[in-house]
């Protein structure tokens, strides 16, 4: 899987976004990751936020991750890996 950076909200957050549009059905993921234990603090049409690694991680149908308070490149692209690996 591949990725690209962006550095968000003064360079607190970073987000990981996916080479290809995944189209995440949200409401699937949702489920998937209440079921494996992860607590969902907010989901709707256009997005999933959730506590992961101590960090708010939010996830975009797109393929898009967010992890905030994050300010390592490498890290950011790992996590999002981790994560949609599980999903997808």
């Amino acid at each position: 899987m591949r990725f690209t950076t962006m550095r968000l909200c003064g360079g607190e957050a970073l987000m990981a976004v996916s080479a290809d549009d995944l189209n995440l059905n949200l409401a699937e993921v949702s489920d998937r990751l209440t079921n494996a234990g992860h607590r969902i603090k907010r989901n709707d049409d256009m997005m999933i936020i959730m506590e992961w690694k101590e960090m708010e991680t939010t996830i975009y149908p797109q393929g898009k991750v967010m992890f905030f308070p994050l300010r390592d490149r490498s890290l950011c692209i790992k996590y999002a890996a981790e994560i949609l690996e599980d999903l997808i």
